[in-house]
């Protein structure tokens, strides 16, 4: 089996533009990702859009550690076996005397910070490397994290300090932090962080806790004439730095008394494990000026060209303008704590900060999302994947909080409703709120009503499904104060994960994946890969078939594959697991399940046929297994799910595996010991695909999970009814998959709400798309079959038609010709 690579770290930052319409809103400097082919049309706006990016990808990558000095050229030469380890031979850096009880080890060149996972220490130095690192690997013993601009700008977001940063690493290292280091920290953070953008009392002020930093900016010629100025005074205000107060989040231990009420100068009522480190970093006062409204655009810009990124903040308790929301959890809705964390970096200083959680799939994002909306108590917009969330978000809105139903809108292709009041909740899907064709008048009218007033929340679920420029579209088509991202797998294929730092806001929080499992608020899993051999037929086809589609259609139809997937739904069935099998190949999954008499979900289904397929699924006893195409990779919500089969898959996308093995993460109502869900990813053998298969996992790797791998199912030869036994069948299977056409090999695309997205959305001139092809193809032969007719049909269509005149006379001058000849010979 091919080894397991490791997922690699993003990094680098995206172009960044900012929108050229002044609203009385604020918006954040965000990317314009230029991600199609060269000689596709860009208009004016985009060159713009691309030139003001590069402020902030300079603002961004000023600072690397793979840029600057290589402190191991100097000790290459330090005895004669150095350079068998070149680089990696640290055996030079100092130890501190106690190192033993010290859990992090630091490389001076690369800024990789190992945590030792075992050591007493270890569960305060994950929460603190997880605020000011990206974490790479977190197997079971050694956690790898890593120091990018990126994790240093989200870790000033939340008030630290890069001094106290320094300090605690320091007191948890082996060995003395290296200099390097110290000065990559000091750089990064010399700018980030400085300059925020607060909202309070419907004015807007920046403000910064160093007051030479808002000297520099009011001398700069933009940002300088646009202060207020205030009478008899400088226009500059000193107050105490915002802090929780009586802020209460709900559904926490505090929440449940008048404790945190009654201590209204206090700390933070919402303290939570490993959350001593951080109060390291409260500020003692703040500066700030005010800003005209209508200017707050020109200054982000501004801000961004001079390298001052601008963070976002609002002070939803002093917004006076915009009509609350009567909404709260219910008395039984009690968060876990992982969850009170992830909210405490939210509001820790008694302000909506923007920016991502990231939690595992049934770990409780929704939850997270529904407890910020109850926090803020403005009216909010949720943005989904699919119509199939949109309807499970309102569920859980309304399961979760004492809202009336009424006050909450559903906006997709299917409904399109209003709230009724001032304030409600409006949850609908990307692709609604960024089309950009012709809009039916319903449709018309409810994006005029979102587009009309202001919102204190907008909640982005699955937030790392969607192309950079359809969030462009959506963060500028929608005036909200507050941006919470939602995600479990914060990466992508194309490395473009890092423009979110700047569209929504930074990383505030990560959990660790097998924590959550040993804690048991996530289902341990049993993850296996069953290598398929290809059976002779379709392997020499496989070989011989010059069309790559095509070849993707062999071995996914795999005959071994398909006796491997009935072999498996029969013994979980039989163990009463209920079963989710996964294909991203329309064809197959049809074939698949018409062939074991299942119930399938692709693209085309309708949403009724949907929702009532998935009631049967989780309620009725009969119904113990599905197939789902691509449309239930994110937010299907199957807590019921206990297995999961993959037999095609979106070649080596390791974001998918996880989301799909999210299907199943959601804690079940059995205890069984040991593992109590099953992850199988069907391999066929000696093939493409077993490349695919080892990318496409080394995410779930990193996050500590194993793959055992699985060469010969036991007693599969011996299934009763099993499938594809015989020659016969198998090559009567080949003949039908060779008569497909290359168009069957395709995989499905994403289903938003029955529109596709493409990072060509929102660009002009973009509706075609290039494709490889044959000739072939364009002379319809791969659409044609050869037909035998039956030849006597010819004898009957004789003499039937219609001549023209001049064959007529001829046939009867040939007529009258013969009666002459016969005449003359009687």
């Amino acid at each position: 089996m091919p080894p397991k690579r490791k997922a690699g770290a993003t990094g680098g930052a995206a172009a960044v533009a900012t929108t050229s319409a002044a609203t009385k809103r604020s918006r954040p400097a965000t990317p314009a990702v230029d991600v199609d082919s060269s000689d596709e049309y860009s208009d004016d706006e985009e060159i713009e859009n691309i030139e003001e990016g590069r402020a902030i990808s300079k603002a961004v990558n000023a600072f690397s550690l793979d840029l600057a000095p290589k402190g191991s050229d100097v000790i290459a030469k330090r005895d004669s076996v150095s350079y068998i380890f070149s680089k990696q031979d640290f055996s030079y850096l100092k130890m501190k005397l106690d190192h033993e009880s010290r859990p992090l080890w630091i490389n001076p060149e690369s800024g990789v910070i190992v945590l030792e996972s075992f050591s007493p220490l270890a569960g305060q130095a994950q929460d603190f490397l997880t605020t000011i690192a990206e974490p790479l690997s977190r197997p079971t013993y050694l956690h790898e994290y890593k120091l990018t601009p990126h994790s240093l700008y989200a870790a000033v977001s939340v008030g630290l300090d890069p001094n106290d940063i320094i300090s605690v690493m320091d007191r948890l290292s082996k060995i003395p932090v290296p200099p390097k280091i110290i000065d990559f920290i000091k750089k990064c953070t010399s700018s980030y962080g400085k300059v925020k953008l607060v909202l309070k009392e419907n004015r807007y002020f920046v403000e910064s806790s160093d007051p030479a930093m808002l000297q520099r900016l009011l001398q700069d010629p933009v940002i300088g004439p646009l202060r207020v100025q205030s009478e008899g005074g400088s226009g500059i205000t000193k107050e105490k730095a915002p802090q929780m107060g009586a802020l209460v989040i709900p559904g926490t231990r505090n929440a449940a008394g008048a404790a945190s009420v009654s201590n209204p100068q206090g700390g933070r009522p919402a303290e939570v494990a490993g959350d001593a480190v951080e109060d390291l970093f409260n500020s003692d006062a703040v500066h700030s000026f005010e800003i005209p409204a209508n200017d707050v655009e020109t200054v982000q810009k501004q801000c961004l060209d001079l390298g001052y990124p601008v963070l976002e903040e609002y002070d939803f308790r002093n917004d006076r303008k915009n009509a609350n929301l009567d909404m709260d959890l219910k008395p039984q809705a009690q968060i876990r704590s992982y969850q009170e964390k992830s909210l405490s970096k939210m509001f820790g200083n008694g302000r909506a900060k923007s920016g991502i959680i990231v939690l595992p799939c049934g770990a409780g994002k929704t939850l997270v999302g529904i407890t910020a909306a109850c926090t803020i108590k403005k009216s909010v917009v949720v943005l989904a994947t699919s119509s199939m969330s949109v309807v499970q978000w309102r569920q859980e809105f309304i399961k979760w909080t004492n809202i009336n139903p009424d006050a909450i809108a559903i906006f997709t292709s299917e409904n399109k409703e209003k709230f009724r009041g001032d304030a409600g909740i409006i949850v609908s899907t990307y692709s609604m709120v960024t089309n950009s064709r012709n809009r039916s008048h319903d449709s018309q009218k409810m994006m005029d009503f979102l587009q009309s007033r202001e919102w204190g929340l907008l909640i982005l679920d699955e937030v790392h499904v969607v192309p950079a420029q359809i969030f462009r579209k959506v963060v500028h088509s929608i005036a909200t104060h507050s941006k919470l991202g939602l995600t479990a797998t914060l990466l992508r294929e194309d490395d473009k994960i890092t423009d979110l730092n700047f569209l929504i806001g930074p990383k505030l929080y990560e959990a660790n994946w097998m924590e959550l499992a040993e804690q048991g608020h996530i289902a341990k899993v049993q993850c296996a890969e069953v290598w398929c051999p290809m059976t002779p037929e379709f392997y020499s086809e496989y070989l011989q078939e010059p069309d790559a589609r095509k070849k993707v259609l062999h071995y996914i139809m795999n005959p071994r594959k398909f006796q491997a997937t009935q072999f498996l739904i029969d013994y979980h069935e039989k163990r009463g697991d209920k079963i989710i099998v996964f294909s991203d190949n329309v064809y197959a999954l049809r074939a698949y399940a018409l062939k074991l008499n299942k119930a399938f979900i692709y693209g085309d289904t309708p949403q009724q046929e949907r929702l009532r397929i998935l009631e049967n699924f989780q309620l009725n006893d009969q119904v113990n297994t599905i197939f789902l195409s691509k449309i239930g990779d994110t937010s299907l919500d199957l807590p019921e799910a206990t297995c999961l089969i993959q037999i095609s898959s979106h070649y080596g996308s390791r974001r998918q595996e996880a989301q799909r093995l999210g299907r199943i993460l959601r804690a079940k109502r059995r205890n069984d010991e040991g593992f109590n869900a099953f992850f199988y990813s069907l391999v066929s053998k000696d093939t493409a695909e077993m490349y695919y298969s080892s990318k496409r996992q080394a995410f779930l790797v990193d996050q500590g999970y194993a793959f055992k791998v699985i060469t010969h199912l036991q007693g599969i030869e011996q299934l009763p009814g099993l499938a594809y036994a015989t020659v016969a069948e198998r090559k009567e299977l080949l003949a039908e998959v060779m008569l497909q056409n290359s168009e069957a090999g395709q995989q499905e695309g994403d289903d938003f709400d029955g529109a596709k997205l493409s990072y060509n959305a929102g660009r002009k001139g973009a509706r075609y798309r290039r494709t490889t092809g044959r000739l072939s193809e364009l002379a319809g032969g791969d659409d044609m079959a050869y037909i035998e007719y039956n030849r006597s049909k010819n004898k009957e269509l004789k003499g039937k038609g219609q001549s023209s005149a001049f064959f007529k006379k001829m046939h009867r001058e040939n007529e009258k010709r013969r009666k002459e000849q016969n005449a003359l010979k009687q």
